[in-house]
């Protein structure tokens, strides 16, 4: 069964003006149940992050800052969010979704959190709407436990995922890809074990073309036992942050060879939404639904 990692928090806990495009956390379990594609029991409610898994990836000074909420207005505005408690709350409990999707994709091999993919947080700071790094938390809980020993982390959203190229960057163990906007945020790039920019307004042949020759040139070097997929879906056309020209077909289909790729290569896989900022909700959704509908029918 397809297990997805839900907590009220992901949706009711965002300070006043932050709720859109984040309704799409409380609509797209609701389209997914509508549909048919999972039933209720997929769902599982995560609790929070422990210090120690946080710690093990997170400066401990900025830690304790950020759940006393003691970081200075400068560093909140950083992260895009005024902070409050349920805010701190929602936080740790993302990072705990994806901690635990690890270990049921352990189990059934895939696994997916309908929020996560906070890609810009750094050990010491957050930036970008990211306040811990959930994939590099999970990663890093796979690796102590020895749960894990290679870890591939793909990253398509279309921002850079800087603040996991940090956090890896002196740890072989973790292979970082990231194929996204070359003009869009963040304004200074950090280095990735591979980084793919791409053109403002690629279109759906170019861009898949690039991720296939991308993954063929990563496992040429890197032979993971675990892969981390950060979906976000704001390279299609329609986002009014993206640049790109990915169509949600095109979208799909960069979802179907990830997805593919880690069932042939028998890899446990773990999905983190990520970005997704057209005007019309529709089309986030659509295109979230999407990724949740190829792993259903691939490996269920």
């Amino acid at each position: 069964m397809l297990k997805i990692a839900f907590n009220k928090f992901y949706a009711h806990s965002l300070p006043l003006g932050h709720r859109f495009p984040m309704e799409k956390y409380e609509l797209l379990p609701q389209q997914l149940l509508l549909e048919g594609t999972i039933e209720e029991n997929a769902f599982f409610s995560p609790g929070m992050i422990s210090q120690e898994h946080a710690l093990s990836v997170h400066d401990e000074t900025y830690y304790n800052d950020l759940l006393n909420l003691k970081l200075d207005r400068k560093a909140q505005r950083k992260t895009g969010f005024i902070h409050n408690d349920d805010l701190i709350v929602r936080e740790q409990i993302i990072m705990e979704g994806t901690r635990e999707c690890a270990e049921y994709a352990l189990k059934h091999g895939v696994s997916m959190n309908i929020a996560g993919g906070t890609h810009h947080s750094f050990t010491d700071r957050g930036e970008g709407f990211c306040l811990l790094n959930d994939q590099a938390i999970a990663a890093k809980w796979l690796l102590n436990t020895k749960k894990a020993n290679k870890i591939l982390i793909i990253d398509l959203d279309v921002h850079q995922g800087n603040g996991t190229a940090q956090i890896f960057q002196n740890t072989p163990e973790v292979f970082t890809f990231s194929m996204h906007g070359e003009n869009n945020y963040p304004l200074k790039k950090e280095n990735s074990d591979l980084d793919v920019p791409l053109k403002d307004g690629i279109k759906d042949n170019d861009y898949i073309y690039l991720l296939e020759q991308s993954l063929d040139k990563i496992l040429n070097i890197f032979t993971p036992d675990f892969l981390f997929f950060q979906s976000g879906i704001d390279i299609i056309d329609t986002d009014k942050l993206g640049r790109l020209g990915v169509s949600i077909k095109g979208c799909k289909q960069r979802d179907e060879i990830v997805f593919k790729l880690a069932k042939e290569l028998n890899l446990p896989i773990v999905a983190s939404m990520g970005g997704g900022y057209s005007k019309e909700i529709k089309y986030i959704i659509e295109a979230h639904a999407n990724t949740f509908r190829t792993a259903q029918y691939l490996y269920f």
